[in-house]
């Protein structure tokens, strides 16, 4: 499954790995693909969209819808 969510925080090479490190705790399986300008992220995962958010939000990024 993909998702794709819009997130809000990121701004570095930091983020990027805390995100990914986040969803691939969860799904290590998981290919995580970040754009730091466009502040979007997409997922391709076994796990649903509500989990990868979840997350996103436990790292401390706001998603943005």
């Amino acid at each position: 499954m993909k998702v794709a969510l819009k997130v809000a925080g990121m701004t570095c090479q930091h983020c990027i790995r805390a995100v990914t490190g986040a969803i691939q705790a969860l799904d290590p399986q998981a290919q995580v693909v970040v754009d730091l300008a466009a502040g979007t992220l997409a997922v391709q995962t076994s796990l649903p969209g509500n989990q990868v958010a979840a997350a996103v939000t436990a790292e401390g990024y706001q998603v943005l819808g």
